[in-house]
């Protein structure tokens, strides 16, 4: 999506009201808790399908995909979807029905309810990840991520619903939120899972530059959005990013260095066999530059409270215990067998780890 799609959003007089799905868990219960004392707005309304914890907002109980949602927020002004699954080891369907459904039902219903504003979360993924890409990447560059089955083919398919509302819903202002990969306390991910293996995969003749949004930076980004400061298409994440290098230093990983055939190959194989829970095309974001550039939200005054560093360094804290190779967990013995086995094994001998611990469960 063009930022020039997207129309800017006039200020209001008085603070606005902001309704936030997927209130009670994860980003959603961040941002909540965040924003439900900010005198910026007038009232905070919570959606989810259980009431939260989070005191001080209005709390509404209802499932964000049905379609009787334009009835309770008839009185929003603003609405800030963060009810979503990407889980990695979910099935793929069932989660991309849920994420269309419920994004499509967010965005018609906050028409039909003459919601001024709707914020949505995607990620920088959309952008793709390939040798080639300028470091960092414009804001307004073009979409190029490759279509899959994987989480990232959930947030083009988001977009393209943010795009088509535009068109149909002209009086509908839309800002789509592209964080780096994000971290912070409960986030799994492709990125964060890359951590947890025994070694870092790298493809011969590339290195990345890694680049993180911590859930602290993400919320204070989507407060601004919330209020009309920045609108559009709006890159989040830490300043500058870290080379490869750094992330080895600090991680104290030493990288795996295979050839890019090999790489993909391997793991469009593990995946078919459904021993992978990511798409092959999924580890272009560990071996590729995404690098984004936050020109709206510098511009608008924002700066990240989270270093690249001090982000990556929580990541590892939190990675303490966990074991995984080429996105997929292992525990117990595989994960044993796999440090032990040394890097090549662990790449190319998943596979067989896993058929066999599978074969074990069987009656």
């Amino acid at each position: 999506m063009q930022s020039e799609d997207l129309v800017p959003t006039s200020k209001r007089s008085r603070p606005p009201v902001v309704a936030v799905t997927g209130a009670a868990s994860g980003i959603g219960r961040a941002f909540v808790a965040k924003v439900a004392s900010s005198a910026d707005f007038r009232r905070v309304v919570a959606i989810d399908k259980q009431r939260g914890d989070v005191p001080d907002v209005t709390w509404r109980v209802l499932d964000v995909r049905d379609p009787l949602l334009a009835n309770r927020i008839s009185d929003i002004d603003v609405l800030v979807h963060l009810s979503a699954d990407y889980a990695l080891d979910a099935d793929p369907a069932e989660r991309r029905a849920y994420n269309l459904r419920a994004a499509q039902t967010v965005l018609t219903a906050s028409a039909a309810a003459r919601v001024r504003r709707v914020v949505l979360v995607t990620s920088a993924m959309v952008y793709g990840a390939v040798p080639e890409n300028p470091v960092p990447l414009p804001e307004d560059s073009a979409v190029a991520a490759e279509p899959d089955t994987g989480v990232v083919g959930d947030h083009l398919e988001i977009e393209a619903l943010a795009r088509r509302s535009l068109r149909s819903h002209p009086g509908l202002d839309v800002t789509v939120i592209r964080p780096a990969a994000v971290v912070g306390p409960g986030v799994d991910s492709v990125v964060t899972r890359h951590f947890e293996a025994p070694r870092l995969l790298t493809v011969k003749g590339c290195d990345p530059r890694w680049q993180f949004c911590h859930v602290d930076d993400l919320v204070s980004a989507l407060e601004m959005a919330a209020l009309g400061t920045v609108s559009g298409v709006v890159a989040v994440g830490g300043e500058g990013w870290l080379e490869q290098e750094q992330v080895e230093e600090i991680s104290g990983l030493k990288r795996l260095e295979l050839p890019a055939g090999l790489t993909f190959g391997t793991a469009q194989r593990l995946h078919r066999l459904g021993i992978t829970p990511a798409p092959a095309a999924d580890l272009h974001y560990v071996v590729y530059p995404w690098v984004v550039d936050c020109a709206a939200l510098r511009t608008a005054g924002w700066k990240p409270l989270w270093t690249n560093e001090a982000a990556f360094e929580q990541l590892l804290e939190l990675r303490e215990g966990r074991h995984a190779v080429v996105g997929r967990r292992l525990s117990g013995k595989d994960a044993t067998i796999t440090a032990a086995a040394g890097a090549t094994v662990a790449v190319l001998g998943t596979a067989a780890i896993v058929h066999a611990a599978r074969k074990k469960r069987r009656p």
